[in-house]
């Protein structure tokens, strides 16, 4: 049986910020990433499709870091939204994040046709700023780290009507 995250952050994005490329569910043509708590940490479970290779028989790089970059963003926001006093799917809104910094460590080769899992760790550095290392592993291998520095959305992200 796939693991996978039952209810993620991402579904309870507004649809004014549900379009991102790796996660949010408004666009057809992106990843769909999906972030969870498991335990004290996050997770982020994805399959990445035929056209994700790099080379045949592993993931494209850029997919790996996209995983990473969304999977922090996710993170900070699930933080955020638990130290208000509130969990995913409930009918509060939860803060949107942007990511400040992205930094990628390409451990070993990813191998494609394996479910990727992101596991990440959430350090609050200021109210609107967190950190959080994630790790990217298949078959419980590590495959890549990285670190991403994300803050609440600027309300110059917001677009005019």
């Amino acid at each position: 049986m796939e693991e996978k995250v039952l209810h993620a952050i991402q579904d309870d994005y507004p649809e004014d910020f549900a379009w991102c490329y790796g996660c949010g569910r408004l666009n057809h043509e992106g990843h769909h990433f999906r972030t969870g708590w498991i335990g004290e940490k996050t997770v982020t479970i994805y399959s990445p499709e035929p056209k994700h290779i790099a080379v045949p028989g592993f993931v494209y790089g850029g997919v790996v870091a996209s995983l990473i970059d969304c999977h922090g963003t996710g993170s900070a926001s699930l933080a955020l939204h638990k130290k208000n006093g509130h969990h995913a799917g409930e009918a509060a809104e939860p803060p949107r994040f942007v990511t400040a910094s992205l930094n990628v460590e390409f451990v070993k080769p990813t191998p494609h046709g394996i479910p990727l899992k992101a596991i990440g760790v959430v350090h609050e550095i200021h109210p609107k700023k967190f950190r959080i290392e994630t790790e990217v592993s298949a078959n419980d291998e590590l495959c890549a780290r990285g670190e991403v520095i994300a803050v609440v959305m600027p309300s110059t992200f917001i677009q005019q009507k």
